[in-house]
């Protein structure tokens, strides 16, 4: 393809953005023209966005449709380019920007253009980051994505939002600096930022563990693993729902991708000496906020619990540096990616029906929101990793990954199916289940048409890959094969170096 397709679909949000911001006329009329620009653009960029898998070669395990051109200074280019591991983060992120721009279409009143315009610019910046090649492009959209989630939560959210802001900001930003000192070391090191070559490099064991744990501060936190975790649950609590949405489904998985892109390529010796130290934070992460997950009242915070166990497993299978680790890993990030989206959709559903995220709060749903009930089912048992949905997939061959390398960890890692389900279907049961006592929700309303297209599409997506998954394991299958033998060759080769050296 002679296209530049992905500084295209990088970019072309921002187009959107330019035209809902020069659009003229009164509150309403700008309000409306921001709402209808905004689903247009992000309609039209999931569209272009198909064109990558329907171009995309399964067999190749490099990067396709590569860019590059000359940028900053000599080594510091402008790189993109996707593989089998990034690509359907790619469509994740198109297919569920304008699902967002649906379910903000009634719930934002004020300030509704430079609402849709953070969002377009959000776009932007995900999109670049699992499309750049370039460590300090990726640096770029990496931290600009902080600056229109800061502004979505912190002017759009509840009642505590500005504390929940800063903490978000201020947590992701720290970990973020030193990785920004680790590029500037590699640079100066290497005269280059380039991703592909810096795997390559071979660098100074020493160095690398330093390096592995600068990176490892902002990956961490991002993702967020235990014991950095706690500014996730007060940021979901206080986001609007989209904010929510975009935040659990996407932003989350940047922090993995990460790792899978820069930490066990680049930093392979590292990597391995520091997989005991993510076992320990990942199970941690999973029994723990499972077990905190029992004892929420907010549906928000449970769910943001349930969050931080499920990306506990993906740790655990990226640091397997197994064919079905590493593959169950990508499976159970895009699911829970779907999964976590609709959930969150789901809570915002009916907090726009009553105003209150409090469990206590519902009960008897089922009575008058029979499709509601339906569609909350199917996300709660994805969530839980029943098999058929694509929760199962994932969670089992992660399972197996890490078996094949540590029976403990994976034993332990297993118990969160019994935790998952004893959270998740308590959830259930009380919002949905049981008699319609309170009398505030004796005339809600059920799905209307808008909420359906939001959420109709997910339902199919978690029972389409749940029952044939192919689809996406054959895009991880070259490149995660092409991973594993550069990471060993990389291992194999400082091992060799460090022979040479013992016996000089």
């Amino acid at each position: 393809m002679d296209w530049p397709i992905l500084s295209t679909l990088t970019f072309l949000p921002l187009v959107g953005a330019v035209f809902i911001l020069i659009a003229r006329g009164d509150a309403e009329v700008v309000a409306r023209n921001a709402r209808n620009i905004a689903l247009w653009t992000s309609g039209i960029v999931f569209l272009a966005s198909l064109a990558l898998w329907i171009n995309f070669d399964v067999e190749q395990g490099g990067f396709q449709f590569e860019e590059t051109a000359p940028w900053i200074a000599e080594g510091i280019g402008y790189h993109m380019g996707i593989d089998g591991m990034s690509m359907p983060f790619i469509l994740l992120t198109t297919l569920l920007t304008p699902i967002c721009v649906l379910a903000s279409w009634t719930s934002i009143h004020s300030q509704v253009r430079e609402y849709m315009i953070a969002f377009l610019v959000l776009e932007t910046m995900m999109i670049g980051v699992f499309s750049a090649l370039d460590f300090v492009l990726f640096y770029l959209f990496f931290e600009g994505g902080l600056i229109p989630m800061f502004l979505i939560i912190g002017i759009w959210g509840s009642d505590n939002r500005v504390y929940a802001t800063f903490k978000f900001f201020l947590y992701t930003l720290l970990g973020s600096v030193l990785m920004l000192l680790g590029i500037l070391w590699l640079y100066f090191q290497f005269g280059t930022t380039d991703l592909t070559e810096l795997a390559r490099a071979g660098i100074d064991p020493y160095w690398q563990q330093l390096l592995w744990l600068g990176f490892f501060a902002a990956f961490a936190v991002k993702i967020p693993m235990w014991p950095v975790h706690t500014w996730l649950p007060d940021a979901h609590v206080q986001a609007p729902t989209a904010g929510s949405v975009i935040l659990a489904a996407v932003m989350l998985k940047i922090g993995a991708y990460g790792f899978l892109r820069i930490s066990i390529p680049i930093l392979p010796d590292a990597t391995v000496t520091f997989t005991p130290l993510v076992y320990t934070m990942s199970v941690i992460a999973i029994v723990y906020t499972s077990l905190v997950a029992l004892m929420q009242e907010d549906m928000k915070k449970l769910i943001a619990y349930s969050s931080i166990a499920h990306m506990g497993f993906v740790t655990i299978g990226l640091f397997t540096f197994t064919p079905s680790g590493i593959e169950g890993a990508l499976m159970v990030m895009l699911s829970h990616g779907l999964v976590s989206a609709a959930l969150f959709l789901c809570v915002g559903v009916v907090y726009d029906r009553m105003h209150t995220r409090l469990i206590a709060e519902y009960g008897g749903l089922v009575n008058r929101m029979p499709l509601y009930a339906a569609a909350f089912l199917v996300f709660t048992l994805a969530n839980v990793g029943l098999p058929g949905t694509s929760g199962f997939v994932g969670e089992f061959l992660v399972l197996v990954g890490a078996f094949q390398d540590t029976t403990l960890v994976a034993t332990l890692a297993a118990t969160s199916v019994i935790l998952s389900a004893a959270y998740a279907l308590w959830l259930f049961r009380r919002v949905v289940f049981g008699a319609l006592t309170k009398a505030e929700l004796k005339d809600i309303l059920d799905l209307n048409r808008r909420e359906v297209a939001m959420l109709l599409p997910l339902v199919a997506l978690i029972i389409l890959f749940g029952v044939w998954p192919m689809p996406l394991l054959d895009l991880f299958h070259a490149p995660v094969e092409n991973l594993i033998e550069q990471h060993e060759l990389a291992l194999n080769g400082l091992r060799g170096v460090g022979a040479t050296l013992a016996a000089q």
